[in-house]
């Protein structure tokens, strides 16, 4: 007995010791993590808040009814009662099963509203950047300052020491860190995704439509991971995204010579149409 227990125990803190190696696991997915990435702006924080707390009023849920249905089961066992009863109403019963989930909604409804009303005020961003998905890489154009790259993953054979494999890119999202910046995402081809964790920033990019998201880039240069997570496609799989935050010197050094590998060159020559005879 005493050699069982000690095997589960040992189990038991097997599990818990990769449980709190995953939570400290930063901007990119773990080995055997199970909980969330480590959130990165205001957004990621309202929304893992948010959770927590589900995750308490599920848990108490789950308890109360797993609770009940141990005490039902104890208290009228067919021992204990030869003559079942014959009850089919209680009029307080129904009135406390009623009222009770409703306020729990409500009480889930308050946070709810308050972060979908805050991830839906796109206004005063200090940036811009349109986000393109294509089969199989992005787009990424910097509105304001007229330039634009596309970002491809990297092969096994192109990856450096400390880059991921199938999560690095040959030119990642590059952003200032302490900034607002509103996504306008949209697609050439089929529906794709763009989705980065720990930024808390999901939404379907569809051809012909434009979808709007912002983040707000916590302090700090770091390096943030994604993928497409909508399936479009033989290589779905291989559309990760990158966004890089940098100080903001290094930002603007970065810029300049952005300027020159990627500017937008636009056409002198005017459109012309054909004629109909």
């Amino acid at each position: 007995m005493r050699a069982n227990f000690m095997r589960y125990l040992s189990l038991f803190a097997f599990m818990i010791s990769i449980f709190v190696a995953s939570v400290a696991g930063a901007a990119q997915p773990e080995p055997w993590q199970i909980w969330h990435q480590e959130p990165a702006g205001s957004i990621a924080e309202k929304a893992l808040n948010l959770h927590n707390l589900l995750l308490i009023i599920i848990t108490m849920i789950s308890f109360f009814v797993l609770g009940l249905l141990a005490y039902v089961g104890w208290r009228f066992r067919s021992n204990a009662n030869p003559t079942p009863s014959k009850t089919t109403h209680n009029t307080t019963i129904e009135i406390l099963w009623t009222v009770i989930p409703v306020l729990i909604l409500v009480v889930i409804a308050v946070p709810s509203f308050q972060l979908l009303y805050y991830m839906d005020e796109t206004k005063n961003s200090d940036m811009v950047i349109k986000v393109t998905g294509n089969q199989w890489h992005w787009n990424y154009e910097y509105i304001d300052e007229q330039i634009g790259f596309d970002s491809y993953m990297l092969s096994d054979e192109e990856l450096k020491p400390g880059q991921p494999r199938l999560l690095s890119v040959d030119n990642p999202l590059v952003v200032p860190e302490g900034t607002k910046i509103k996504f306008l995402v949209t697609a050439n081809d089929v529906m794709h995704s763009f989705f980065v964790p720990s930024l808390a920033v999901q939404t379907y990019a569809i051809i012909g439509r434009v979808n709007e998201v912002w983040i707000d880039v916590p302090r700090g240069g770091k390096t943030y991971y994604g993928q497409c997570n909508q399936i479009c496609g033989v290589n779905h799989s291989f559309m990760p995204i990158v966004v890089k935050a940098m100080v903001q010197d290094e930002y603007q050094a970065w810029l300049a010579d952005a300027k020159q590998e990627f500017a937008i060159l636009e056409s002198s020559q005017p459109i012309q149409f054909a004629a109909v005879k």
